[in-house]
């Protein structure tokens, strides 16, 4: 098959990179909070990344209007939302409803990580049997990865348990239970089965080898939604965002129901014909952005979100910072420590802020406090954020 290629024709309009960031910014909820409710931001939202219990609950503050975390933390104690692996094979917060879609979707990407990073330590290891045995072990009740390796190598005494249980995690839909993630709560990291959280039915069971037909189906329909929720965008950010590949032979039958721009490298990209552009020079408000948060993960290119010199100081040693958004792009870091009824937001802004900056940078900070702390005296400082080593460029 012929590949089309990637660059886009030179009568395409023009998106220069800040006019992305605003587009995108405005389908990510973040140029005005919004009047949604929980349930229906992660939906429009496509999910929030989760790999931690707090960062959907910063992610929603920085997007809606009077966002109280109760509400979040209810939806899973309810069971309209779950946290499970999906895009990219990391741990998201989606309702039930898109949970049941994109975790079969994803099906491909987590055989391909499973095959990457545990293959050779799976030598020998029958992974059907393995699903099933793993499905039982954890339908009986909820696990950490920790016992159901430990359960698992019973079985299979000549290989570790970490690679057991984590093949479970990438062969099986398994969602983190409650009380984990749940505001003001802690729990451990236990699992079970989508379809025994949520009901017969949920997905498909252990030994499937590919999603159902009309899950397949749906990926054209999702495409649309993740450019409601992150576009303009290029077939290579699409795919950077769920991790699947080949979705150019998905899209190009879509042609006809999009619009093309081309970017400042004249790559094409695909836009809803009715999607929101705001002009460049709109203003950005100051936001308080979660470690991980998806705005900053879903594109290939990610100038529009983040300029290139600062690309590498979100990231350290495998740990992720949480992001200071500031007239449209990641600016800064920031962190919070908790005392004994005291709380402590530091902000480390990548350049010295002006004046009015400090002002909006400050006055954010201060409800990013009242909801993490509500009764705790608090403070706001400029400095070094907490965890990152000692000597790392300011």
């Amino acid at each position: 098959m012929t590949q089309r290629s990637t660059t886009a024709p030179a009568a395409a309009p023009l998106l220069t990179a800040r006019a992305l960031g605003r587009a995108t910014l405005a389908r990510q909820l973040l140029l005005e909070r919004a009047e949604l409710t929980a349930l229906e931001a992660v939906e429009r939202l496509l999910g929030l990344q989760a790999q931690s219990p707090r960062p959907p609950y910063y992610a929603l503050a920085a997007r809606l209007a009077g966002f109280r975390p109760q509400e979040l933390s209810a939806l899973l104690e309810t069971r309209q939302a779950v946290r499970i692996s999906a895009m990219r094979s990391t741990l998201h917060l989606l309702s039930a409803r898109d949970a049941r879609l994109l975790r079969p979707l994803t099906r491909p990407v987590h055989d391909r990580g499973l095959r990457g990073s545990f293959g050779k330590q799976l030598a020998g290891v029958d992974l059907d049997r393995l699903a099933e045995a793993a499905h039982t072990l954890v339908e009986e009740r909820p696990m950490t990865f920790k016992e159901l390796g430990e359960r698992l190598q019973e079985q299979w005494p000549e290989h570790e348990r970490w690679p057991l249980s984590m093949a479970a995690r990438q062969l099986l839909p398994l969602v983190q239970v409650t009380p984990r993630a749940l505001w003001g709560r802690s729990g451990q990291a236990a699992h079970t089965t989508l379809e025994a959280w949520l009901g017969e039915g949920a997905v498909d069971g252990p030994g499937c080898q590919d999603p159902a037909p009309d899950v397949q189906d749906s990926l054209p329909a999702v495409l649309l939604r993740y450019l409601a929720a992150f576009g303009p965008a290029s077939v290579k950010d699409m795919q950077t965002w769920c991790g699947l590949t080949r979705l150019r032979e998905v899209v190009d039958p879509l042609r006809p129901r999009l619009r093309t721009f081309r970017d400042e490298n004249g790559t094409e990209l695909f836009d809803l014909p009715d999607a929101p552009r705001p002009d460049r020079d709109t203003e950005a408000p100051v936001r308080f952005l979660p470690e991980f948060d998806n705005v900053a993960l879903s594109h290939a290119d990610r100038t529009r979100i983040i300029a290139p010199e600062h690309q590498g100081r979100t990231w350290a040693r495998n740990t992720a910072y949480r992001a200071l958004l500031l007239d449209g792009t990641i600016r800064g870091l920031w962190s919070i420590q908790l005392g004994s009824g005291t709380a402590q937001l530091t902000v480390e802004p990548f350049a010295p802020l002006t004046r009015a900056e400090r002002t909006a940078v400050e006055e954010e900070a201060s409800g990013v406090l009242r909801m993490t702390a509500p009764e705790a005296a608090y403070d706001i400082r400029y400095g070094q954020v907490a965890g990152r080593p000692a000597g790392a460029a300011s």
